[in-house]
């Protein structure tokens, strides 16, 4: 069976049988299907079209096929978190034995100086000998996607987020279920680590020092419209902001068509403009890196 054949049956399997929201990956683990649109557009969809991403995703059998036939290159798929009815919740946890991350223990240390009991839930083991955790929130709670913020190696995937499905293959091979396969039950969330996940880390908007000059920044229009687009994040969306900004970035990095150490130095500038800490600024502009470039994973 081809890549491409194995996941579209297991996105139909995981929209089918547990309703989960699907779109095709593509080897670099990144949404499938090119936008229609021209760089700088709003729309989430709106417009009919396939090619918005996360937007896609969809439960409809139909709707599945009809975007894998369109990306035929797809080699897996994304999963939507916060989406009903699941609102699924999940933790990225990094092993990277060079850099000395690793994020399973310090989820581990993390709940124990919390004293957070943490239930079996759906568990996949990914390429490099992470994992991700999978789990369901309330439906009035938008968690936000964050790198870094509760431990090295511990990232959050939340509400416009997704996680890699398994039986998908990336680029350092495929994405495989280590939990009991007897039991695929997406467990609640802890309260406790629900609590950590939204507590809101920003510091207020800087008010001193010299700002970020668009007029004198290099690296061309897509540089200056993605860094003002991290100095014009609302409070509370800053980090997801942030991210996604550093994966378009690094996307065009790939292309050739920037240079990543000169984009990742004007994110770094810009988030420092809207007051987020530079420990979690670094991670999650190391997390955008490693998911795009593959640098660390």
């Amino acid at each position: 069976m081809s890549d491409w054949q194995n996941a579209h049956d297991n996105a139909q399997q995981a929209a089918e049988r547990f309703g989960f929201e699907v779109i095709p990956l593509s080897l670099t683990k990144l949404p499938a299907l090119k936008s229609p649109h021209d760089k700088g557009h709003s729309c989430r969809g709106g417009c009919g079209q396939l090619g918005h991403g996360i937007h896609d995703a969809s439960r409809d059998p139909a709707r599945i096929r009809e975007m894998f036939e369109a990306a035929r290159h797809a080699t897996g798929y994304g999963i939507a978190c916060g989406r009903p009815p699941h609102h699924l919740i999940g933790l990225d946890l990094d092993r990277d034995a060079e850099k000395d991350v690793d994020g399973v223990w310090e989820l581990r240390r993390l709940c124990a100086r919390q004293g957070i009991a943490v239930p079996r839930t759906v568990i996949i083991r990914t390429p490099r000998g992470g994992y991700h955790a999978w789990w369901t929130g309330p439906a009035d709670v938008k968690v936000p996607n964050r790198a870094g913020q509760l431990g090295p190696g511990i990232d959050v995937r939340g509400f416009g987020g997704y996680l890699v499905g398994p039986g998908s293959r990336g680029a350092r091979g495929l994405y495989t279920l280590a939990s009991d396969p007897s039991d695929v039950t997406v467990r609640p969330i802890p309260e406790q680590l629900l609590q950590l996940m939204t507590a809101d880390k920003e510091r207020p908007r800087r008010t001193g020092g010299a700002p970020v000059n668009l007029s004198l920044m290099g690296g061309g229009r897509s540089l200056v419209g993605l860094v003002r687009c991290v100095l014009d994040a609302p409070q509370g969306q800053r980090n997801n902001r942030l991210f996604w900004a550093a994966c378009k970035a690094f996307e065009h990095a790939a292309a050739g068509r920037l240079d990543a150490d000169q984009a990742e130095h004007a994110l770094m500038q810009a988030a420092a403009e809207i007051g987020l800490p530079d420990k979690e600024a670094e991670a999650t502009l190391k997390s955008a890196r490693g998911d795009v470039l593959g640098a660390a994973r």
